[in-house]
């Protein structure tokens, strides 16, 4: 009854301030009633604790996260995904980002490290969110923004989330056994949680809708890559086969489609690659770069683009994009290294004649032109904090880009470890969510709704109407072919473009 009370005399309040007054405190009431059982005693915006020896502030100790437990059934019923044109599309969700305080953020305020780190937002957005109840510390809520953080801080910020569509192509299983699980992944759907995505990705699709967990990547494929895919379902298999690919006892084989007449002898590429940019995946061939060798070999040209088979004896980051594009032969529909950004040449021989900054702000200029910032995996709003934020190739940062080389069991993003941080921001989950629901798990379905889901008034991107891409858009032409290890070998089909009956169009 109190907030109640509260709504009607912001109402009459008026003016802007008012009205975003009360949009917060409906949603509040909102969160309140999809609040599930046991919540309410952290919910109810008590005043922190304080010891009552010192009279300060008290953060209790922290608490072990859960090691080594995949998603599971809780985290698949955050929200529903349904197929629309062609596209997989996940209504949007309330999802809670959580962290303990970091190093640089000790003798801090929240305000201050919101402005300072957490810049997609306006201060006036984290105001309005925390008097509805969105930010909490130590498992209460917070509204004054003027707390200085102390060592053991946890923190949790409730945001509205909206992922991007995929293509509603289906996901193959193509082998199964008591040890591993090897897939046919389409194009445009990332490999595990990351950026945006969480669940339009392949671990959650193959949790929630083939009851296959935990698993463990053995490999990775970039997200606009196709193809043979493989997880295992214990640790042990997991240790055994990643120790394979990184001797390089692996053999790896793919298929694309490039620009122009390939050589009809055989290509060998060992220009070292080094990463431009972890947050949105950019690479190029730089002499300060990671060893990488790529061997090539024509299979058909048409008169205007040529199928090739590429073999990695390394695992960098887009290696065999780099290397296509290099050799003046890029993939025809790379979003990114077949554009305008790289020079008249189209990065040809490495001349590029751009610094690493200047040739990431091309290549976000020409996708916001396009109105395809979604490919480079790049919020309209984070645009100007992607520019400016430093990156190096001892950064770590998730982003829709990986590599296909193996993943340490330490790091596996399908786990949740005890030293694993996420943000408060939308660059990088936190694999662990605590929200909870008693209802069934909800499964992709076909439907002509159209999806808008719950809206939130504290949501800019509630606001903004996006054109849903085609499917042929988020089609890469680089497919994963085939995966052998010393007692595994998974291969797929030749996918329709690499066949010689294909009509380019």
């Amino acid at each position: 009854m109190l907030l109640r009370h509260h709504v009607v005399m912001i109402a009459a309040a008026g003016g802007r301030g008012g009205r975003l007054l009360l949009a917060a405190a409906q949603n509040q009431m909102s969160l309140k009633r999809k609040r599930p059982a046991g919540a309410a005693a952290d919910s109810r915006g008590r005043k922190q604790p304080e010891d009552s020896s010192t009279g300060e502030r008290y953060v209790p100790p922290p608490t072990k996260r859960r090691a080594g437990v995949s998603f599971g059934e809780e985290h698949f019923r955050e929200a529903e995904c349904y197929l629309e044109n062609g596209l997989r599309k996940v209504r949007p969700y309330f999802f809670h980002f959580e962290t303990y305080c970091k190093g640089r953020w000790l003798g801090k305020s929240l305000l201050q490290i919101f402005a300072s780190e957490f810049r997609s937002q306006t201060l006036e957005y984290y105001t309005l969110a925390a008097r509805a109840g969105r930010l909490r510390l130590n498992q209460a809520t917070v509204t004054d923004l003027s707390i200085v953080l102390k060592d053991n801080d946890f923190l949790r910020n409730t945001v509205h989330r909206h992922e991007p569509p995929v293509t509603a192509q289906p996901l193959h299983i193509l082998a199964e056994n008591d040890e591993i699980v090897a897939v046919d992944k389409p194009s445009s759907l990332p490999v595990h949680p990351c950026g945006r995505f969480r669940h339009n990705t392949v671990i959650f699709i193959l949790g929630k809708e083939h009851n296959l967990k935990p698993l463990y990547p053995i490999h990775r494929l970039d997200r606009l890559t196709s193809g043979v895919l493989v997880f295992a379902k214990t640790l042990e298999v997991s240790k055994k086969l990643a120790e394979q690919v990184r001797e390089r006892q692996v053999e790896k084989e793919y298929v694309c489609r490039v620009n122009g007449e390939f050589p009809e002898e055989s290509v060998i590429c060992e220009e070292p690659i080094m990463v431009v940019s972890y947050k949105i995946g950019v690479c190029r061939v730089n002499p300060n770069g990671k060893p990488s060798k790529t061997v090539f070999q024509r299979l058909s040209y048409n008169g205007k683009s040529s199928v090739v088979k590429c073999f990695p004896y390394t695992g960098r980051t887009h290696q065999i994009r780099v290397h296509l594009q290099y050799l003046g032969h890029p993939i025809v529909n790379d979003p990114v290294y077949n554009t305008e950004a790289w020079g008249p040449n189209r990065g040809k021989k490495g001349e590029i004649n751009k610094t690493n900054e200047e040739l990431l702000r091309s290549l976000i200029e020409e996708h916001k032109a396009k109105q395809s910032l979604d490919i480079l995996d790049i919020a309209e709003e984070d645009v100007h904090l992607t520019l400016t934020s430093k990156e190096s190739e001892g950064d770590q940062h998730c982003s829709q880009t990986v590599s296909d080389e193996t993943i340490p069991v330490d790091k596996d993003p399908t786990c949740v470890h005890p030293t694993k941080e996420a943000t408060l921001s939308v660059n990088c989950d936190d694999l662990n969510s605590d929200k909870e629901s008693n209802s069934e798990p909800v499964f992709c379905t076909d439907t002509s709704e159209s999806g808008k889901g719950f809206i939130d008034s504290l949501c800019e991107e509630c606001r903004i109407v996006r054109a849903d891409p085609s499917p042929k858009e988020l089609i890469m032409y680089l497919h994963a072919l085939r995966y052998k290890w010393a007692d595994f070998n998974f291969s797929t089909e030749l996918p329709e473009w690499a066949k010689d009956d294909w009509k380019e169009y």
